[in-house]
């Protein structure tokens, strides 16, 4: 099986061109409707990306006046194609702007196209394809190959964002909040690879964590897709798929993280203090690994056990997955004798020297780590003590997941594999769990004036509310795949809707893709490079009405004051702009998913 996912990977390889991503060419386009240039009316939006031809299509109208219809051109001709009725103005919830939707989803011809509204105006062009997210699917999972340290971007594969390598992290101290008898403050520890964060150069045990956590079900559940989904990487040319591949970058650095004396991880390795506004190779400030934390050695835990699973096929990784298995059960013994290592940058600051500024990642409820850890765990491993030793439903609640709240993807995992695994404490709620949160997403999100499930509430605008949008939609994805109703397929395909510009902004979110796309997003490459268009493939964090960085004076402009509009694209706002592991990990997963269920693989 394995041989022959790596031929269907190489005959798509070489069947499928690869275009040139220069200034003029801001990457991935295999529709015409992708990098025309941004001459539609912002007033109308919807997915600058496209349509599958059977799903559910939807544009809103921004419009007061008394418009009735709209209608449908062909791109290459103008031909009118459809035409039908505007629905009744509806305010939206939050901005209270007056917006009607046009409803084609009867009309499912391939081809690409413009809708007009007389009167209000003409969209973007979009597509309408079978696979019109596979080129999508394919850039935000080479995202992460654009956040790689320790290593140099050729331009063979990098294209214009190509750079030397930053970050060799080969000569990591030992900070003496980390410092343990085997390994004294001031050692040095190799700890290369990795993924940078966001738009800084450091890097987060806890937010690789549900990074590797999101990419490694993707592959779980997606695999047929993904064994042949090529990212046109250095790795392309060996007998993984490109998807492992890029994991691996993260993951071997992980293996790294893990005190081998003891089993603890460290909870990060950064800077004192965040480098500037400059590409990696000119970065050369000391590099820590600071304290062990319960959290992190918790997350450690499951990615482990999880990739231990997931790579066990692969004949080509000699001893890996028993290397995994063995460090994420160390991992959970440190964290049964250090329940409570919380990190608090804070305090370590108050104790040692240097200072430690860079992003905190810190978290005081560790109940959601320990039910994930213990979940991958006892799936890897089927030994009841992994569960009997976790509470596995502390309370009624289902969070959706976040670097701070984890639970559910244990829950996801445990209801991905029950049929293999034996029976445990509260193993039938678990399906139970999923559904409900399921359901409650559900609920009259298509009576909303964008009909979409993100937004029901000003929560969902948040620190990273694309990831919110995201993360719904695997959680609507994960009850489609326990139910088989296609009412989840739908509801989760809003979303990504919303994230591809049917939403308040009228922006595409995801860099290097449609008409009217963040075009300045908080990341130092894509600030420092010289090169107009940013790295490609990448997903700001989306309207965040705390606009925590007025304070180092970001400046919105007027219209941003409602939460679904609290949006700046300007490399100041770190607030709503810059781009993160962990919310490009969801959109990978809830793209890959649409593409393996509009395909026809629907399973």
């Amino acid at each position: 099986m394995i041989r022959m996912n790596v031929i269907f990977k190489l005959l798509l390889l070489f069947a499928t061109p690869i275009l040139a991503q220069t200034s003029e060419d801001p990457g991935y386009t295999v529709s015409p409707a992708i990098g025309l240039p941004d001459t539609g009316d912002q007033n109308i939006r919807l997915n600058q990306m496209g349509f599958y031809p059977a799903a559910p299509k939807v544009a809103i109208v921004v419009t007061s006046k008394p418009v009735a219809s709209f209608y449908i051109v062909r791109l290459r001709d103008e031909a009118k194609v459809f035409e039908s009725s505007l629905a009744a103005t509806r305010p939206t919830e939050l901005s209270k702007e007056p917006t009607r939707a046009a409803d084609f989803t009867t009309f499912q011809t391939p081809g690409t196209y413009r809708l007009i509204v007389p009167g209000v105006g003409t969209s973007y062009a979009f597509t309408i394809a079978a696979d019109v997210h596979r080129s999508l699917t394919r850039a935000v999972w080479k995202g992460f190959y654009y956040q790689r340290a320790s290593i140099a971007l050729p331009e063979r594969y990098a294209k214009a964002w190509h750079r030397p390598a930053g970050h060799p992290d080969d000569s990591v101290v030992v900070h003496p909040s980390a410092a343990s008898p085997a390994r004294p403050a001031g050692t040095v520890i190799r700890s290369p690879r990795g993924w940078y964060d966001a738009g800084d150069y450091n890097k987060y045990i806890v937010n690789s964590g549900i990074t590797m956590g999101t990419l490694l079900s993707a592959y779980e559940d997606y695999a047929a897709l993904l064994d042949i989904l090529a990212l046109d990487i250095p790795e392309q040319a060996n007998t993984l798929p490109d998807a492992l591949d890029e994991i691996l970058w993260n993951l071997r650095w992980m293996l790294t993280m893990q005190d081998p004396g003891d089993g603890g991880v460290y909870h990060k390795l950064t800077n004192a203090k965040f480098d500037g506004m400059i590409m990696p190779g000119a970065a050369h400030a000391p590099r820590y690994v600071v304290q062990k934390g319960t959290a992190a050695t918790l997350d450690f835990a499951a990615v482990m056990a999880q990739a231990s699973r997931v790579l066990r096929p692969f004949k080509q990784l000699p001893g890996l997955a028993d290397s995994c298995l063995q460090a994420a059960e160390q991992a959970w013994q440190w964290a049964q004798q250090h329940p409570r290592e919380i990190y608090d940058q804070a305090a370590i600051n108050n104790r040692f020297d240097p200072d430690i500024t860079t992003g905190g990642y810190g978290d005081r409820d560790l109940t959601d780590e320990f039910i994930w850890a213990a979940a991958e765990l006892y799936t890897t491993t089927q030994q009841l003590e992994y569960i009997q030793l976790t509470r596995l439903f502390p309370d009624r609640k289902n969070p959706l997941p976040s670097w701070g709240q984890v639970r559910l993807l244990g829950y996801y995992t445990l209801a991905r594999h029950a049929q293999r695994l034996p029976a445990y404490p509260g193993k039938e709620n678990v399906n139970a769990r999923i559904i409900k949160l399921a359901d409650e997403l559900l609920r009259n999100y298509d009576h909303r004036s964008y009909r979409m499930v993100m937004g029901a509430t000003a929560k969902d605008y948040i620190w990273g509310s694309s990831s919110v949008a995201a993360n719904q939609g695997i959680a609507l994805i994960q009850a489609y795949r326990l139910t088989q109703d296609q009412k989840y397929i739908a509801a989760a395909l809003s979303n990504l809707d919303y994230l591809l510009g049917r939403n308040s902004t009228g922006y595409c979110f995801v860099t290097g893709f449609g008409s009217h796309s963040t075009q300045h997003p908080h990341h130092r490459p894509s600030i420092a490079d010289g090169i107009r268009p940013p790295v490609p493939g990448l997903l700001a964090g989306g309207p965040n009405p705390g606009k925590q960085d007025k304070a180092d004076g970001c400046t919105y402009g007027p219209g941003t004051e409602a939460p679904d509009k609290a949006y700046l694209d300007h490399d100041c706002s770190y607030a709503s702009n810059e781009i993160a592991i962990n919310w490009n990990a969801p959109l990978a997963y809830l793209a890959v998913a649409l593409e393996a269920y509009y395909a026809g693989e629907k399973k």
